[in-house]
């Protein structure tokens, strides 16, 4: 069953770091057998009081892979630059 990573990035306090963060996840996430299939864009709230600044969504083939990916020691120094630069809302979702 596909798993997904949800992520909201709620606020970039680094611009510059943010963007290292995003030239450089995107091997790793590849690496782990997964894609992106939001990476910002418009967003529109049609229900409820989220209001959220850059959604992206990862698809992976299942829950293991996605535990495989955040938890490379590889991953490790990127998720240091991400929390550094932004605040961040995130889950794991099995899905479809």
């Amino acid at each position: 069953m596909s798993a997904y990573i949800i992520v909201d990035i709620v606020s970039v306090k680094d611009p510059a770091t943010y963007e290292e963060y995003k030239a450089k996840a995107p091997a790793l996430v590849r690496k782990h057998g997964g894609e992106y299939l939001v990476r910002g864009g418009k967003s529109a709230v049609v229900e409820g009081d989220w209001r959220p600044n850059r959604v992206v969504v990862l698809r992976f083939p299942d829950m293991a892979a996605v535990r495989s990916f955040y938890d490379d020691p590889e991953y490790e120094p990127l998720k240091a630059l991400r929390k550094s630069a932004t605040e961040t809302d995130m889950v794991f979702v099995e899905g479809l």
